[in-house]
């Protein structure tokens, strides 16, 4: 479905359920997920929270709450099927913040049990992946 069929198709663009917008516009992998993930309160529409059967219109704002994160979304098209992500994209309006870099970054190094204390090539070396050696 290209952008005008997207366009012409939903001039209308009646109500759909949320669980069901959020799964066809691929903020969610399944629509079970994101059926549990509303039914859990981590899904909100003009900042209160929804049960999966809210139907959602252009216009509303959505917030979807991640570990340490969250994610709003402004109604732009609402459609019931899920789409390719370069025409999913064009459903919704990002208005979220930034990505965190603390999430980015990888997790701590775990060393095994008995190993002992890492050697002086392996602290330099840790310490290079960290990014604290000087340059």
């Amino acid at each position: 479905m290209s952008q005008d069929n997207l366009s012409s198709s939903h001039q209308h663009n009646p109500p759909v359920r949320v669980d069901v917008w959020l799964w066809s516009v691929r903020i969610f992998k399944t629509r079970s997920l994101a059926q549990s993930e509303c039914k859990a309160g981590h899904v909100r529409i003009d900042d209160s929270a929804v049960k999966p059967s809210r139907t959602v219109k252009p216009g509303d704002v959505i917030r979807v709450r991640y570990p340490g994160y969250e994610k709003v979304l402004r109604v732009v098209y609402t459609i019931s099927r899920r789409v390719g992500a370069p025409i999913a994209v064009t459903c919704y309006e990002d208005l979220s913040e930034p990505y965190p870099s603390y999430l980015l970054r990888g997790g701590v190094p775990h060393r095994e049990p008995g190993a002992g204390r890492p050697t002086k090539a392996q602290r330099r070396e840790l310490n290079k992946l960290r990014g604290y050696e000087k340059s």
